[in-house]
């Protein structure tokens, strides 16, 4: 339970970081997982690959027309003026007889393209008519025949490890022959809520106490992000209990985060527990909302604790926890969202000190082009907010923005991915 959102963490060292400092904190220190598992093509949507993706073949494996038409031998064309007997029809999964000099073929999208022709001529420049077809002399010599292995050469690699695979992925493996897939197994994260106010919805509310928004909110998270998750249910405001859901999460679990309870009140104890069992590393993060932020580890297992209002718990999860658990995902390349530079359909004369990130989405404006609308409030236990915007403005401190002027969004597209 936090008694206080406006207390600032600090890093281990007494130093308040960044945004960009942090996520460079986090993920330099934490690894990807071991493990690994083999899975079917339509089982792999989703998952990080391990071990990168060869191709068993040439794609196209053989020179085939990219158009309905004629396929001919371009030097025929000036030697019969155009006029050639029509010789063979060809649909795509034929193979057709060598080509006859002086003589055309019908052909269709796919189909491989006979020895011998070397020009597909496409069928709506052609007329074609009791037996023959009369093509235009200028058509150019190679014209719409896709080349053998010019896609993709026999063990080349086609997809990198690291990859998370999208539906395309899956497409483009089916391609190459390949039927299965070796990927990493799911990162297994545990979650928390900490405060005796929560009750879980469906049950009674009784006097102070509220519904427990943060735990939906963040499995949804975690399991878009291709996580498995352990529930640790919810923690009591006492240190004993949240000991020992600490200690079951680091047994049971590669992460361990925690909702609320990071802050420095009497009634916040993921602090003193992390200190109990391991060690704080983290615990300032200077941005709004969201400060009080925690990371250290938990008998060997890393932890992030995010503040237990829900609206600051969504921004420090898809801030921090998300590169945080790439990096542990052994996903390659940039870990981190670049925001898009975007029009303001807003005026924001009191700028916050710190980094702000507020709910938006891209709206039109009256002149057609795309603009970012903020949410009028910058409560974080607005979590209408959340719902209502697709994605986040990037305010950076002390900066006084007039509507028109280019600001950061993070798309939520990018951020839940």
């Amino acid at each position: 339970m936090d008694r206080s959102n406006d207390c600032a963490p600090v890093a281990a060292g007494g130093k308040t970081l960044t945004r960009d400092e942090a996520v460079a904190f986090l993920t330099a220190r934490v690894s990807p997982i071991d493990g690994t598992e083999t899975l079917a093509l339509d089982l792999a949507l989703g998952r990080v690959l391990a071990e990168p993706v060869m191709s068993l073949i040439d794609v196209p494996g053989w020179d085939n027309s990219a158009m309905d038409g004629y396929a001919i031998r371009h030097a025929d064309l000036a030697a019969h003026e155009g006029r050639l007997p029509v010789a063979q029809r060809i649909p795509a999964g034929a193979v057709g007889e060598p080509l006859a000099p002086g003589t055309a073929a019908r052909i269709f999208t796919g189909a491989p393209v006979p020895e011998g022709a070397d020009t597909v001529v496409v069928q709506e420049v052609c007329e074609a008519s009791d037996g023959q077809v009369r093509i235009p002399l200028d058509v150019k010599a190679g014209a719409n025949v896709r080349r053998a292995g010019e896609d993709i050469r026999a063990g080349a690699e086609v997809i990198a490890a690291g990859t998370r695979l999208l539906p395309a992925h899956l497409g483009l493996a089916a391609s190459v022959g390949v039927a299965r897939l070796v990927v990493r197994r799911r990162l297994r994260v545990a979650m928390l809520s900490s405060g005796d106010e929560l009750v879980l919805p469906g049950e009674p509310l009784g006097p102070g106490q509220i519904y427990n928004s943060n735990r939906s909110m963040l499995m949804g998270l975690l399991q878009s992000w291709g996580c498995e998750v352990v529930e640790l249910g919810i923690v009591a405001d006492d240190l004993e209990s949240t000991v020992a859901a600490m200690a079951r999460g680091a047994r049971e679990a590669d992460l361990i985060i925690a909702s609320g309870g990071v802050s420095v009140g009497e009634e916040d104890h993921i602090k003193p527990a992390v200190e109990r069992l391991g060690r704080l590393e983290l615990h300032q993060v200077k941005i709004r909302p969201g400060k009080p932020l925690a990371f250290g580890e938990v008998q060997g297992t890393p932890l992030l604790g995010c503040p237990g209002n829900p609206v600051s718990l969504f921004v420090t999860a898809v801030l921090f926890a998300r590169p945080l658990i790439r990096r542990m995902q052994g996903i390659a390349g940039e870990l981190d969202v670049r925001p898009l530079q975007v029009r303001a359909g807003f005026d924001w004369p009191r700028p916050d000190k710190r980094l702000e990130f507020q709910r938006a989405r891209l709206e039109r404006g009256a002149d057609g082009e795309l603009e970012v609308a903020v949410y009028p409030s910058r409560s974080s236990a607005v979590l209408s907010s959340v719902a209502w915007a697709d994605g986040l403005v990037q305010l950076q401190p002390g900066r006084v923005v007039e509507r028109g002027d280019p600001v950061e969004f993070l798309p939520f597209g990018e951020l839940l991915h």
